[in-house]
């Protein structure tokens, strides 16, 4: 799911309406809330109601993971994690030849 809480209700019913349905084909005209579905759907069109209700649990999960999000931002990156735990000895052993293989390939110059 692909949420942004700076999205304007447009934004937000758009998405609602592809994570109900990603193969329902619509358009809308200069972002109006008003949508214009097209005649070649041929699954249910979903209601106003269950558009919104659809927004409200995206937005709710989405807020849940707030922390998610703030720990994303500090964690050191993901590729020296890996050097840390490899330097730590944390890796199996199959893994650590993986690995080391590739250093002594491409040594540090």
């Amino acid at each position: 799911m692909y949420w942004n809480n700076d999205w304007n209700d447009f934004n937000k019913k758009c998405e609602a309406i592809r994570s109900i349905s990603p193969s329902l084909k619509f358009h809308t005209i200069n972002e109006s809330l008003d949508i214009t579905w097209s005649p070649e759907n041929t699954e249910p069109i979903p209601t106003e109601a269950e558009i919104q209700a659809e927004v409200d649990r995206l937005q709710t999960l989405y807020d849940s993971q707030e922390y998610a999000r703030k720990r994303r931002r500090k964690y050191p990156y993901i590729g020296d994690q890996l050097d840390a735990l490899y330097h730590a000895g944390a890796f199996p052993e199959d893994m650590a030849a993986k690995i080391k293989a590739v250093k002594d390939e491409f040594p540090k110059e």
